[in-house]
């Protein structure tokens, strides 16, 4: 409908995709006989009650990711109103070049991120260059403030800072207060006990009703502490599907509903006959799949 908001998930990989670069397990080895099984970071598409779309996080699959939005959506050759960046990891903001004249020499599309993403925009020559040529404007949040991101879009975006890796930037959750939902964005972060103690709340449930959510996407990069091999998980610390299924209980009827996204190429929800997915299912859960609609 025209006066809906409309979100669409544009992929819901973790920074490296599905394949992930690098890898010739039988994880990611089953994509090169199932091509179709290819998974893309995670970015949402959102139209507003106006027709104006808004883009969340700028991934290098940008090309596929839109062409994506246009099919499910209808919106073909409407340009883009504005973008917004969670944090600086690879994946959420490799894209950004496209932007440039090499590309889609866009004309000063409102770039939406926080102060200290801003001033890495800015120290940045690759990227300082698309303000100086002005296919961006940067414009900065606050944080716990929501905003419209244009002038008649029908929904507005509130960043909340949540704590995670801070090598270039630090991080903001979105959340997405459309006129009949709430959607939270919530890709990234560390840990349960330090994002929970961050926005004051005990609880996941207790955070989320008093943030109204409705749909919540949040951080499931990995299924537990073991399926890394090679590599010290602790150095690269995300709360598990196993842990956020433990506090999260089943889901109930008030309950709100809620999708893993940001799913590591060696997470085993991929794959769709897992018992791990059934797992989830079972107590009221899922995956997000990409192509998928929500109107809030």
């Amino acid at each position: 409908m025209a006066d809906d908001v409309r979100v669409n998930i544009l992929g819901i990989s973790q920074d490296g995709g599905f394949p992930q670069a690098g890898c010739n397990a039988k994880c990611c080895e089953i994509v090169k006989d199932v091509p179709a099984l290819r998974k893309h970071p995670v970015s949402l598409g959102i139209t507003g009650t106006d027709g104006s779309r808004h883009l969340i996080e700028v991934t290098r699959d940008l090309a596929w990711q839109l062409n994506l939005w246009n099919n499910v959506d209808f919106s073909e050759g409407k340009a883009l109103s504005s973008a917004f960046i969670t944090h600086a990891h690879l994946g959420h903001i490799d894209g950004l070049g496209l932007f440039g004249k090499e590309v889609m020499n866009v004309k000063r599309l409102n770039l939406n991120c926080s102060k200290i993403l801003e001033k890495l925009i800015f120290n940045t020559p690759r990227w300082n260059l698309l303000v100086k040529s002005g296919n961006i404007t940067v414009n900065p949040f606050q944080n716990n403030v929501a905003f419209f991101p244009s002038k008649n879009c029908g929904f507005k975006i509130k960043p909340i800072k949540i704590p995670h890796r801070a090598e270039l930037s630090d991080m903001h959750a979105f959340l997405i207060q459309g006129p009949k939902k709430n959607l939270l964005f919530l890709p990234d972060h560390d840990s349960w006990d330090e994002t929970l103690t961050h926005v004051k709340k005990n609880t996941i449930r207790e955070w989320f009703k008093s943030e109204k959510i409705d749909i919540a996407l949040i951080d499931g990069t990995f299924w537990s502490s073991t399926e890394l091999v090679g590599r010290d998980i602790s150095k690269i610390p995300h709360p598990t599907v196993v842990e956020s299924l433990e506090l999260l209980g089943h889901k109930n009827e008030s309950s709100f509903d809620l999708k893993f996204i940001h799913l590591n190429h060696t997470n085993p929800l991929l794959d769709d006959k897992s018992v791990e997915l059934k797992k989830v299912n079972t107590m009221g859960w899922d995956i997000a799949k990409e192509g998928e609609s929500f109107i809030i």
